[in-house]
């Protein structure tokens, strides 16, 4: 089964048209979209535009195709916006939102997840702690969450935070594989310790709790973004945790487009840089 992989696009229309001509070349069974799909150097409450307008003639492309095509939205992506993209999502046989579920495609089974571990940015619609013994670090500002009516402001982000569930917690509560070694599962936030989690500056921040369940429960593959410039930072794009390959790729430059194409019952997997 061959897997198109792609991340962190944040609505640069090119990079959409892009990924359409590569699918139509190489003829992948299934696309995988893992988060931050919208624009982020806007006003983010007129991020609908581009679900309404853009996402639904590229998912229509991929209708047409017949191509699966597995997405989520990301920590960039306001929250309030859940919904929408999830009824636009639905109307396409082959489009599916893949946020905390489980889809089979062939006889592989691919399980989703966006949430982020805590960072110091005011954002927090998809944030969660680590684990609930979780440090927060120094915050940049009180925290946001969206609302239909603008910003929420959260004045004791942490004493919110630890209402919610961590994502040790969220990881736990995802539907179970029938078997693990044929299982792909596709989280926006890298795991720790791997070199897929270093941001500019050298800082490490991936998450310890995903890192745990992938050593313990060994799926196939694990795809991840969120951290643009790592593999440019660590050299790193493709790790191995015990059986489980972890890929990142990253998406570092407007006038570049990385992808990956996995080949998931060889375990043959290629990345790619493309000039605009």
């Amino acid at each position: 089964m061959k897997v198109l992989f792609v991340t962190d696009l944040h609505g640069c229309a090119w990079k959409y048209d892009r990924l359409c001509q590569i699918a139509c070349t190489c003829h992948p069974d299934a696309v995988v979209n893992s988060g931050d799909l919208l624009p982020k150097n806007c006003n983010l409450f007129e991020q609908h535009f581009f679900i309404r307008q853009k996402l639904c003639h590229h998912f229509a492309k991929f209708e047409q195709m017949g191509i699966p095509y597995l997405c989520y939205l990301g920590n960039d992506d306001l929250k309030i916006w859940d919904g929408l993209f999830d009824e636009i999502c639905g109307r396409y046989q082959y489009v599916h939102n893949i946020a905390q579920r489980k889809i089979s495609i062939q006889d592989f089974e691919f399980v989703g997840m966006n949430w982020v571990t805590d960072y110091p940015f005011r954002l927090k619609d998809r944030c969660r702690m680590d684990a609930k013994d979780w440090q927060f670090g120094r915050q940049f500002g009180t925290a946001l969450l969206s609302t239909p009516e603008g910003w929420k402001e959260i004045d004791n982000w942490q004493l919110y935070a630890n209402t919610l569930p961590s994502i040790a917690e969220e990881m736990e509560a995802l539907a179970e594989p029938e078997a693990m070694d044929r299982s792909v599962y596709i989280l926006h936030m890298p795991p720790n310790q791997l070199g897929l989690d270093v941001c500019m500056n050298g800082q490490e921040v991936g998450s310890k709790a995903i890192h745990d369940f992938i050593a313990a429960r060994q799926p196939r593959l694990t795809l991840h973004g969120h951290i643009h410039e790592s593999p440019d930072i660590s050299g790193a794009w493709k790790a191995e945790l015990g059986n489980t390959a972890c890929v990142q790729p990253g998406q570092l430059e407007e006038d570049e487009l990385t992808f990956v194409i996995a080949e998931l019952d060889a375990m043959e997997i290629q990345r790619y840089v493309e000039a605009y």
